[in-house]
């Protein structure tokens, strides 16, 4: 790339091209991911599902991207994304066959668990659009990968009602669901035949060793087991929903044998970050030039949780909420909701933008300010609001929460490049367990005091933000031969 700014309309630039073939890749994933949303009330209806377990049906939707975002970036990085980009897309077509094959509850509920892996595609972008964009460019370039993509939840709300009434019959959304799936397949194929991992001539950094995140320091090494904790405890919480005292999905027995599956599969992914943290913690550290803070990833999994975690729950609950509040149809109702992430557009590449011109730190302090604010406002919505106004109060909230998610990502790829799929994967799965959370919480109040909750954890991503560093200088990585080059981050 050269030193203009970054013109998302020059095609016959290769990075630019590389930029549009994955933004789309992402945008597919979350079309398939979202397909349920907006066909809730024909789900609910089609299978007699109650209240308790539709919601329990929109966390097993996020719950598996949890384990999964990690899982793949660390595939990412290793592999490369034009391969793993092209083989979620296809096993994505796979999963959604499925779950418009399900026949009853059971079989949907376990074939949405297991499209939680769709959700894993964002990581595999933040790498490839990283490889392709320098320091300089790489927060609008994130920001256009993740709002364009993004707005594929806003796109499945907008369409999928509308093609299960196309396709017609009682059977018409399963139709819908079939076609979306053959459409994510055929572009896995695409995209492996067009992508390139790297500009021509640039070398593609993997990390020293796979299977857990390398740290600098052994203070480091416990600061990254402390924040494994939350991502099983989300899926312990998960657990729980679905026992008996939740929704009675699962028996007794067999959410005790998940308890105990989590606490083996802690243990251990903490023995591979040891294996291959073990040189490390004996040495005392990493020499100065090849550092890292990992403070650096934990705040940017804070503030990700808040981010996107509440976009996560509000996209999911928001169509029904509509439909509840002002009497709309789903079609009208998923529209309507549509507003929310059909900023991802606009907001990510600004929060991408304003990151890259105002610095990375100030930046993200104020979209947690303006997170709360609308959330604050999004919880005043009832009967009595004009629709218009609480369509605009909600797309002026998620302004704020995707350009959060926009100048978070901005930073990722800065941080170490070698393992910018493992830091992104991370900093993702942080975002599903917000969505866990918040949708969890969401099983207990209405959305009134939902929407507060969100707002009053606007705190935890700012006061964490103030402890964060600003990129400065340059990053050592190791090449091939042996030598070592000096990568810019600011």
């Amino acid at each position: 790339m050269s030193n203009t700014q970054l013109n998302p309309l020059n095609v016959k630039n290769p990075s630019i091209r590389t930029l549009h073939f994955t933004w789309v890749a992402f945008f597919i994933t979350f079309v398939v991911w979202f397909t349920h949303a907006p066909l809730g009330s024909v789900l609910t209806e089609a299978f007699g599902m109650s209240k308790a377990q539709w919601k329990a049906l929109l966390i097993l939707n996020v719950a598996l991207t949890i384990p999964a975002r990690v899982v793949i970036g660390m595939l990412v990085d290793k592999l490369g994304p034009r391969k793993t980009y092209s083989a979620l897309l296809i096993i994505s077509g796979v999963l959604c066959a499925l779950f418009a094959s399900a026949q009853t509850y059971e079989q949907l509920a376990m074939a949405r668990f297991a499209m939680g892996f769709v959700g894993a595609g964002f990581v595999i972008g933040i790498r490839m659009v990283g490889e392709w964009f320098p320091a300089r460019q790489v927060g609008l370039a994130e920001g256009v990968y993740g709002g364009w993509g993004n707005f594929g939840s806003a796109a499945a709300a907008m369409t999928m009602p509308s093609l299960a009434l196309a396709f017609g019959g009682e059977n018409g959304w399963r139709y819908a669901l079939y076609s979306v799936g053959a459409i994510a397949s055929l572009y896995g194929v695409f995209y492996y035949i067009v992508a390139r991992d790297t500009p021509k001539g640039s070398t593609y950094f993997k990390p020293k060793k796979s299977g857990g995140m390398e740290v600098s320091t052994p203070r480091d090494f416990y600061f990254l087991l402390v924040m494994t904790v939350p991502m099983y405890l989300a899926l312990a919480v998960l657990g729980w929903k679905l026992s008996p005292t939740g929704v009675g999905l699962l028996s007794q027995t067999a959410v005790n044998i998940i308890y105990v599956g989590l606490a083996a599969l802690f243990a251990f992914q903490a023995s591979q970050i040891y294996r291959v943290n073990k040189e490390m913690l004996k040495n005392g550290g990493v020499g100065e030039m090849f550092r890292f803070k990992f403070k650096q990833v934990a705040i940017l999994d804070l503030n990700y949780f808040v981010t996107f975690g509440s976009e996560l729950a509000v996209v999911s609950m928001l169509p029904f909420f509509f439909m509840d509040t002002f009497g709309l149809s789903a079609v009208t109702a998923g529209l309507l909701a549509s507003g929310f992430a059909f900023m991802n557009l606009v907001a990510r590449p600004a929060g991408g933008l304003i990151s890259d011109k105002l610095g990375r730190r100030k930046s993200l302090l104020i979209f947690m300010v303006g997170l709360a604010v609308g959330y604050f406002l999004m919880s005043q919505i009832d009967a009595g609001w004009a629709i218009p106004l609480a369509v605009g109060v909600t797309m002026l909230c998620s302004f704020f929460v995707q350009s959060g998610e926009g100048a978070v990502f901005a930073i990722v790829p800065l941080v170490q490049r070698r393992m910018t799929g493992q830091i992104a994967g991370m900093a993702g799965a942080y975002g599903n367990v917000g969505a866990v959370v918040f949708l969890t919480v969401f099983s207990f109040v209405n959305a009134s005091t939902f929407f507060m909750i969100i707002a009053a954890s606007s705190s935890l991503g700012f006061v964490a933000t103030m402890f964060l560093d600003e990129p400065e200088g340059h990053v050592a990585e190791v090449m091939p031969d042996g030598s070592v080059e000096f990568i810019e981050v600011a």
